[in-house]
């Protein structure tokens, strides 16, 4: 049981690893074989992270439900401050603005693996 944790905790590391690579790659304006080239990476196995992601973010939906407030409506900049991202387990995320949306994605993967 503890080596099948185990790999678990070393998938969702490889995981967050391509996901931050990607979003690198995707924010410094390098081609892929430049990016690849610098860091010793294969550009094969880049593109075959960038294809495993998209399918696998591409194939998930997140059920949003809104609520409206019963206390007075706010401004917009009190009102609006966080996102509430509840997760299996009773456990939940704020996400504050201006958030690295690829950060969120590689934590959301971690912590859903773990439930």
């Amino acid at each position: 049981m503890r080596h099948c944790c185990g790999m678990k905790q070393v998938r969702a590391e490889l995981w967050t690893k391509w996901r931050a690579l990607l979003s690198e790659q995707s924010q410094s304006g390098q081609t892929v074989s430049a990016f690849c080239r610098d860091r010793g990476l294969r550009d094969s196995l880049f593109y075959d992270w960038k294809k495993r992601i998209r399918e696998v973010e591409a194939a998930k939906f997140v059920e949003v439900t809104v609520k409206e407030s019963s206390e007075r409506r706010k401004p917009v900049a009190e009102h609006c401050r966080a996102i509430e991202i509840r997760l299996s387990k009773g456990r939940s995320l704020l996400v504050e603005p201006g958030f690295d949306a690829s950060h969120l994605r590689a934590l959301l993967t971690v912590l859903e693996m773990e439930a």
